[in-house]
């Protein structure tokens, strides 16, 4: 939540001249209404099994880049799926930043009563088992997008560069 999905994806997918899919967005034009909605109408377990359908559909797909909410991990199926089927990126700030970046926090229904800096504590606590399980971390807090959009960049070049150790064999490299 205010990590910076959503932009740091659009820019990530500009960039790899891949489409992007913002997994929420989807949610809301198929039903019509916007996330906070779906809550306050329908109920948060009604908006996990839409969420649960619609990343395993948009999973199907090759060749793009996903943000989706950060509360898509909660479900097991979802984050085994992510986790076999993508690179998941996890993006992390403090709470202090993400209560900043959250403003007066109406679109975000997970922060609705009570103190929003607490509220952010706790369900950042409540995840942190899921979001270690990524692929690859990124602390958002103190960079710029551009700084965040490189640094994935050049991960993703390290995953798919020749490994400098030679093969098994002895001849050449891996």
């Amino acid at each position: 939540m205010a990590a910076g999905k959503s932009v740091v994806g659009r820019k990530l997918a500009h960039r790899l001249k891949r489409g992007f899919v913002d997994l929420d967005q989807v949610i809301e034009l198929r039903e019509g209404m916007k996330v906070r909605e779906i809550f306050k109408v329908k109920g948060e377990a009604y908006f996990r099994e839409l969420e649960r359908l619609t990343l395993r559909e948009i999973l199907r797909r090759n060749g793009q880049v996903i943000a989706t909410g950060g509360g898509v991990v909660l479900d097991e199926e979802n984050l085994r799926l992510l986790k076999d089927q993508s690179l998941l990126i996890c993006l992390k700030a403090t709470p202090e930043m993400l209560l900043k970046r959250s403003g007066r926090g109406e679109e975000r229904p997970l922060l609705k009563g009570g103190d929003r800096k607490e509220r952010i504590a706790k369900l950042l606590k409540q995840r942190e088992e899921r979001y270690d399980q990524a692929h690859l971390s990124i602390d958002t807090t103190a960079l710029s997008l551009d700084e965040v959009v490189e640094n994935i960049l050049e991960a993703i070049g390290n995953l798919t560069a020749p490994s400098p150790l030679p093969s098994p064999s002895g001849r050449g490299r891996g």
